[in-house]
């Protein structure tokens, strides 16, 4: 349970940080940089959620979706708590960390900020391009959910048959 709480403090500042460079060093004036041919830093702000769903300019929205996103965290350090492991304590703190990292920016910000960009432009249907902006909040949220899944198809089951 500390090391999810401790990695999750972790995962939120290095989100925090990554964001205030970006705000106040690199897209200071905002602009779209290049970085590769499928790859710029750019500035957004999400107003919703995942891909932007549910983005509005309502007062009401920021509690709404902190609220939810507070209640997910909590849920998840309640399982935690129920199920302990090395790889859930892991998964947690990511994805708490980075949830809370977004959640902080719902607050001071007029939206989460994103500023990472990949395009799918190579392809000859030009598939999501560009890919919606993100940050690395959202990478560490991913990431956890990619672990909690590794760990619930192939570890669980394999504890489950000794």
């Amino acid at each position: 349970m500390l090391r999810a709480l401790i990695l999750a403090i972790l995962i939120a500042g290095i989100d925090q940080a990554s964001k205030w460079y970006v705000l106040l060093d690199v897209m200071n004036p905002p602009q779209v940089i290049e970085v590769t041919g499928f790859f710029d830093l750019v500035l957004a702000y999400n107003t919703g959620v995942s891909f932007g769903l549910f983005g509005s300019d309502s007062e009401w929205r920021p509690f709404l979706l902190a609220g939810v996103a507070i209640a997910i965290v909590i849920a998840l350090f309640v399982w935690l708590y129920k199920e302990p492991g090395k790889l859930i304590a892991v998964s947690v703190g990511l994805i708490s960390g980075g949830a809370i990292g977004n959640v902080i920016d719902r607050f001071i910000h007029i939206g989460v900020v994103d500023f990472l960009s990949f395009s799918i432009s190579f392809l000859p249907w030009r598939i999501f391009n560009p890919w919606p902006a993100f940050n690395l909040a959202d990478s560490f949220i991913f990431i956890g959910v990619m672990v909690l899944l590794f760990d619930g198809l192939f570890l669980t089951q394999s504890k489950g048959n000794k």
